[in-house]
């Protein structure tokens, strides 16, 4: 055992297209970078295993009794049947931590090796579960009256938040995206907790890949289309921009989800582009003039600091991580209210001057925020499970290292 933690990694997506998925790819990049020792195992449509470096990464296949989260994305009821491959797989790689991202499949077989091997374990908080899935039985239930649907979504998110932290609990150390988020785990958990803060790639998000110059006002939005992410709030937006006198201006949405049949239903200007990556997803953000976040659920938000880097300013709730990418007043806006994010979003789209401005400072606040920083305090968090005698070495030895030796000259 080295002062260089060898890790493996327990990550249920990994291709998609998602902040948990993003992070992952990330983190083996930078393993690979630095030449550190790191095993990625994560669902996939294409099972096997390649090794490159020091990083050795296997993709496991869902089988049928899977069951659907996301359009991209399944729980696989039957993924025990891994246990056995991938505890000689830990068994040769020798692992000092195993980490997981979510209470997933993969998770829980992360949790049960990390116990029956003996491994420290590390868990990430990348997902409010709780939340998300509160409100998708908020629509479930739209049919019902507010007096009774409330109290049962009520009690679902409190009674998920109860299943989260219990799952979290087995982690020795946890890692959460901002540091709220971290000071509350503490307290929750009565355990350490770490910041895993997220980088940005400020070439390939940039201002420069600009294309459109018609004049047209457009706002965006990146990520799922689904009812936690608060899309249905774009219906308001649009109405109330119309109201307001604006007549050239388009709603982009990038992503692929549940709701987007209801916004193409309802959204006379809506512009819907699907899942875009690499050099398309970085030309839609750059010809976006204002990112529109109404999400009231995410932890970080990957997506304000891509919009950020490519000088697109944001407007965001004041609940989850969003509010802490956004200067208010500055880099962009964060509402307490729909009201006031719609007021928001209507008041910069007449003032384009001041989305320019905005635009610059959002620029300049991402300039040197690297994921190379972000996982060196994730890799403070791996040490840190290490046993005390490699995290820190003897003191008696330090003291005796730095005697002169008597017969030395002076």
């Amino acid at each position: 055992m080295t002062q260089t933690p060898r890790v493996a990694l327990f990550c249920e997506t990994y291709h998609e297209i998602n902040g948990v998925a993003l992070t992952a790819r990330q983190l083996v990049a930078y393993a690979k970078r630095q030449n550190l020792p790191l095993l990625a195992v994560h669902g996939g449509k294409h099972p096997g295993m390649e090794s490159e470096g020091t990083i050795r990464r296997i993709e496991l296949k869902r089988s049928w009794l899977s069951v659907g989260i996301e359009s991209d994305l399944e729980f696989d009821f039957a993924f025990c049947r891994y246990a056995r491959r991938l505890g000689q797989e830990l068994r040769e790689f020798r692992p000092d931590v195993i980490h997981i991202t979510s209470p997933g499949e993969l998770g829980e077989l992360g949790v049960y090796l990390s116990r029956k091997l003996k491994v420290p374990l590390v868990a990430s908080w990348h997902t409010n579960f709780h939340q998300f899935a509160a409100r998708r039985l908020q629509k479930l239930l739209g049919f019902l009256p507010a007096s009774v649907a409330k109290p049962t979504v009520d009690w679902s998110q409190q009674w998920g938040l109860g299943i989260l932290l219990w799952f979290y609990g087995f982690a020795k150390v946890t890692l959460a995206p901002t540091q709220p988020q971290v000071e509350w785990l503490e307290k929750e958990l009565g355990k350490p907790s770490f910041l895993m803060p997220r980088g940005v790639d400020p070439e390939q998000f940039n201002p420069k890949h600009r294309t459109v110059s018609d004049g047209t006002l457009r706002l965006g939005f990146v990520g799922r289309v689904t009812p936690e992410k608060g899309v249905r709030l774009f219906r308001k937006i649009e109405e109330a921009l119309a109201a307001s006198g604006l007549e050239d201006f388009r709603i982009v949405i990038v992503g692929d989800g549940s709701e987007v049949a209801w916004l193409k239903r309802r959204l006379k200007h809506g512009e819907f582009t699907g899942v875009l990556r690499g050099a398309e997803l970085a030309r839609a953000y750059a010809n976006m003039d204002l990112f529109v976040f109404p999400s009231k659920t995410d932890t970080f938000g990957n997506v304000i600091q891509e919009a950020a880097a490519c000088g697109v300013p944001s407007v965001v709730t004041n609940e989850g991580g969003p509010r802490y990418l956004v200067a208010q007043g500055r880099t962009g806006y964060i509402a307490e209210q729909d009201a006031e994010f719609v007021a928001k979003v209507v008041e910069l789209a007449h003032n384009r001057e001041r989305l320019k401005q905005l635009g610059a400072a959002a620029r300049q606040r991402v300039e040197g925020i690297s994921w190379d920083a972000a996982f060196e305090q994730t890799y403070k968090a791996y040490r840190h499970c290490l046993p005390q005698e490699v995290r820190a070495p003897n003191l008696a030895q330090m003291a005796k290292a730095a005697q002169v030796p008597q017969n030395s000259k002076r």
